[in-house]
């Protein structure tokens, strides 16, 4: 059973980052960074009495390590999302988590260049069987153009959010494990509100914030709770249990969810070839994810 939990979590991730893309794309009338200051702000309220203790007793390691939690607080709780709400105010959803799905094939290459690791075959089979099943999801009865031409700000800003996510994947398996669980990520709250705050009054945050509607505060409250606490955390734990590259190649089953939440909540018919391209993000996501064999000899 404890080998199955940090794959449970890393469902579960899937499921809050694909209610992320959604409630963004629903919020995309206000300023991203305003977004994601609102958001971080309520996970600060949230983390403050399950951190805080730990905060106070953690102050060595925090100064010890200050370069690598800086990092962390600005890839992973900062201008991950920000760039993710940047992108949907010029793109769909649907592109955006098409893109979010390039996640694991670039983690697997800078974990290869950066970090000396070697996978088998099996696992380089399967990142590229996911992705194309992502890759089905999503343009399956859409015409969508993938030339160089064809891509608007907020691919290309989507790009720059994917290198961001992997550079705080690999912090995380590199250096989360200096830190307390719940007082590493309240010190990383504070540091992305400090780092957000005057970027989101640039943008005119102190007048668009009085004026929001319920349904707006409620997106925002779901922003703040789910993934920026509850998703980052249980995410650090599956990593760290499984390694920056094997988590990542969960985010290929972004565009099924997303596809799912886009019909549960907008009523949107799903095609049959949808369905196929969601097999090959599963049958993607074994085939990187299975233990490699026990030889007989090895077993004996």
């Amino acid at each position: 059973m404890r080998s199955l939990k940090p794959h449970l979590f890393l469902l579960m991730v899937v499921a809050i980052f694909s209610g992320n893309i959604l409630v963004g794309k629903a919020l995309s009338a206000l300023p991203p960074f305003t977004i994601s200051l609102s958001r971080v702000a309520i996970a600060l309220v949230v983390m403050l009495p399950l951190g805080w203790h730990q905060v106070r007793h953690g102050g060595p390691v925090f100064r010890r390590y200050w370069r690598p939690l800086l990092g962390l607080a600005l890839t992973g709780v900062a201008f991950f999302n920000a760039l993710i709400y940047a992108a949907l105010q010029f793109t769909s959803a649907t592109n955006v988590a098409i893109l979010e799905s390039l996640i694991p094939v670039a983690t697997l290459l800078l974990s290869v260049l950066l970090l000396g690791e070697r996978y088998r075959l099996l696992q380089w089979a399967g990142v590229v069987i996911s992705l194309s099943g992502a890759i089905v999801v999503i343009t399956a009865g859409q015409d969508v153009d993938f030339v160089p031409g064809g891509l608007n700000p907020g691919n290309l800003i989507m790009l720059l959010a994917i290198l961001v996510w992997v550079g705080y994947s690999l912090l995380v398996k590199e250096h989360m494990a200096r830190f307390p669980r719940y007082g590493g990520l309240l010190v990383m709250l504070v540091i992305a509100n400090l780092v957000l705050a005057p970027i989101a009054l640039l943008e005119g945050a102190w007048e668009v914030l009085p004026r929001l509607t319920a349904a707006e505060l409620a997106g925002l409250g779901y922003l703040g709770i789910f993934p920026s606490v509850v998703a980052l955390l249980l995410y650090n734990s599956a990593l760290a249990a499984i390694g920056p590259t094997r988590a990542a190649v969960y985010l290929n089953l972004l565009p099924v969810f997303t596809m799912l939440g886009a019909w549960w909540w907008l009523g949107e018919h799903i095609l049959t070839v949808q369905v196929v391209g969601s097999l090959l993000v599963v049958v993607g996501v074994w085939c990187t994810i299975a233990p490699p064999r026990r030889s007989s000899r090895a077993g004996s």
